[in-house]
């Protein structure tokens, strides 16, 4: 069908040299050179110079006067080649132009809140507030077409591997999930709530027993927690399951996925094959965290054992009260100033920990440590250690000369914290953080669960839905803490992207896990009655996992905070400043939904 605005994209116009077409879009910049007036017009595939002069066709160079940035237009004319000279090769179309014989202006535009070509300086508060023009710049239709590709590639690999795509409910029944629930009011009901999805776990355990076996979906999810740069209320995931599945199914899956999708659509990325397979434990004693960055060494080290007899008390006490002492060296930073030592510090302190050791190994790189003497290293702790214990933990950091150690000392989860965070700092001022390289890999073997001191009872380390090892079942009556749990981790250049279990499928397992999680008979009953009994209607093994489509284009799209890859984000607050939500409602509504809003 013809169309009455356009025969051709922008982008299209070098493949029509000499011919006629029509073109529509966005007034990106003007050039009034006296005679000629170069208009540069964009739509969603790209830029094209378009030139009006008054010699070929005088009514439409009198409204290429009248155009402005951001008017909305339309121009017919002939596609021709670009002076020789005055080509740009900047752009796709930058060797063609189009001689204009007709214009007219679709719309006009007021003046922008901020230019389209650059965002460097906007407060990002405006470009939210402005969302829909923020939208129409080139980086940000990029960035939403790149999570296009994404979406339709994981949709095409999962259906040629027989997978069905299903929907599932978004007004659910309130579940724990690890998060605050958004809860929604029943009119028909009063005094009782709905509530949004954190993710269909449930409902595609549910769909396993109902006999599908290869599930999927691109799921809508909703989380009331704190904001982050990697965190939004409401957000995506590809959401999957199988039947008669183990870790090594699921585990293949999501590398094959991946891997075809980093090859389809960001070639220029390189990975590491075959995605590295490391435990929790692992990956909490060597890199402080359980989504490590990996594009890099700086390996953490545990050097309690070499100075827990040393004269520095600092370690000593933090040794007897229960502590670590831990440390990495930062290459070549042996030579850093008292002022940058004193901001590592800081940077320890806010956070979470007391301070910060610092120890610079005299000497250049590449040299050897047989002659080191306690001269050669310049700390300001240096005299309460022998040699022989500074050599040892040199040697335990993988450190050599001209380097500088760091050293943290507390309870192991405050300077497992500070030292991851200190472990990228140092990552980042290094140079280390290769932006061409993705390392994904899976982390295994979490505990099942973690014991709640204040609240004096067990909770899940992920969800109570995650099978125990069997070997580790009668642990559950002797010592819950040293259960593993069939869970695995997704992770890639220090974000978490995904968690996934084998499920418990049988209803005895599942409600002793329940009891052990401190939930009482009725409560078992009216939270989980409809899951229990499911179990026990030929349930078979099954597990799953979910990706989180958020986390993943942002980081394929090079940015540093999934709001740029969302249409229509949050702030960090949870407020969307385009629409003021959320807002007050009237009277009238909450006396619908039998509500009444109390003063606080």
């Amino acid at each position: 069908m013809a169309n009455r605005y356009r025969t051709h994209n922008c982008s299209e116009a070098g493949r029509h040299i000499g011919r006629g077409i029509s073109v529509a879009g966005w007034v990106n910049r003007r050039r009034d050179h006296g005679g000629l007036i170069f208009i540069d017009l964009r739509d969603r595939s790209g830029l094209l110079q378009v030139v009006f002069n008054p010699q070929v066709a005088a009514e439409a160079h009198r409204i290429a006067t009248e155009m402005r940035p951001e008017y909305v237009v339309r121009i017919t004319g002939e596609v021709a080649r670009r002076p020789a000279g005055t080509e740009n090769p900047g752009i796709p179309t930058g060797e063609v132009e189009l001689i204009a014989r007709e214009a007219e202006i679709l719309n006009a535009s007021r003046p922008m809140p901020f230019p389209m070509s650059d965002e460097s300086g906007i407060d990002e508060s405006v470009r939210l507030k402005y969302r829909y023009l923020d939208l129409r710049r080139p980086q940000m239709q990029q960035n939403m077409m790149l999570r296009h590709r994404v979406i339709k590639f994981i949709r095409d690999f999962l259906d040629a591997r027989g997978f069905i795509e299903i929907e599932t409910p978004i007004l659910l029944k309130s579940t724990p999930e690890g998060a605050r629930d958004y809860l929604v009011p029943s009119r028909l009901y009063p005094g009782k709530f709905y509530a949004l999805p954190q993710s269909p776990q449930q409902l595609k355990q549910l769909l396993m027993v109902s006999g599908f076996e290869k599930y999927y979906q691109i799921a809508r999810c909703f989380r009331d927690e704190d904001q982050r740069a990697d965190r939004q209320p409401e957000f995506t995931q590809l959401d999957l399951e199988m039947s008669f599945v183990d870790e090594e199914n699921v585990l293949d899956l999501m590398e094959e996925l991946f891997t075809s999708l980093m090859a389809e659509l960001k070639p220029e990325i390189r990975i590491v094959k075959p995605f590295p397979r490391l435990s929790y434990h692992e990956v909490i004693e060597r890199f402080g965290t359980d989504k490590p960055d990996l594009r890099f060494g700086l390996e953490l080290a545990d050097v309690s054992d070499i100075v827990e007899d040393s004269e520095f008390g600092v370690f000593r006490t933090a040794i007897a009260g229960g502590g670590i002492v831990k440390g990495f060296a930062a290459p070549g930073c042996a030579d850093y100033s008292r002022k940058q030592q004193a901001e590592l510090v800081e940077f320890a302190r806010a956070r979470g920990g007391k301070g910060l050791v610092t120890m610079a190994i005299e000497g250049g790189q590449g040299g050897s440590l047989d002659d080191l003497t306690l001269d050669k290293v310049h700390s300001a702790v240096t005299r309460f250690f022998t040699i022989d214990q500074v050599r040892e933990m040199v040697k335990r950091l993988h450190a050599g000369p001209g380097d500088l150690l760091l050293f943290a000392a507390d309870k192991a989860e405050v300077v497992n914290t500070v030292l991851s965070q200190l472990r990228l700092e140092m990552a980042n001022r290094l140079g280390l953080t290769d932006p061409n390289l993705m390392v994904f890999a899976f982390i295994q073997d979490h505990p099942l669960m973690e014991w709640n001191q204040e609240g004096n009872r067990w909770d899940s380390m992920h969800h109570p839905f995650t099978a125990p090892y069997d070997e580790d079942i009668p642990l559950l009556d002797t010592d819950p803490g040293r259960v593993r749990a069939r869970h695995y981790d997704f992770v890639c250049n220090g974000y978490e992207l995904s968690s996934g279990s084998i499920r418990i499928h049988d209803s005895r397992i599942q409600e002793k896990i329940f009891s052990l999680l401190s939930y009482s008979d009725e409560e078992i009953r009216e939270r989980f009655g409809h899951l229990l009994e499911a179990l026990e209607f030929g349930a078979p093994p099954h597990g799953g996992i979910a990706p989180g489509i958020d986390r993943l284009v942002m980081l394929l799209a090079g940015e540093d905070n999934i709001r740029e890859v969302i249409a229509f984000p949050k702030t960090k607050s949870a407020t969307d400043l385009m629409t003021n939500a959320p807002d007050a409602v009237s009277e009238d509504q909450l006396r619908e939904l039998h509500l009444r809003l109390r003063a606080h």
